[in-house]
């Protein structure tokens, strides 16, 4: 599977985090919740030059249905497609 910017994502697997914007510092699971991958975060601006970097998690994914600004970085075998939608 190969997820692009843009993509409608559905998260597969059970995903806790802990820094939900109304569920601070509690385990929050984000299984089953749908976002949209904004960014991939390969790039790094330095000192204005370009490094390339191998982030852990790489896929930007933003969650609008939490909050207007809530962006979560998972890697691309978290996530599943939503195709049609």
């Amino acid at each position: 599977m190969s997820v692009k910017i843009g993509d409608r994502v559905r998260v597969k697997t059970s995903l806790v985090i802990y820094h939900h914007p109304k569920h601070r510092n509690a385990a929050f699971d984000l299984q089953n919740h749908e976002g949209e991958v904004i960014d991939w975060a390969s790039t790094y601006n330095w000192k204005g030059e370009e490094v390339t970097i191998s982030a852990n998690f790489p896929v930007v994914v933003k969650f609008s249905e939490i909050s207007k600004r809530f962006k979560v970085h998972l890697r691309e075998d978290e996530l599943e497609v939503i195709e049609g939608e």
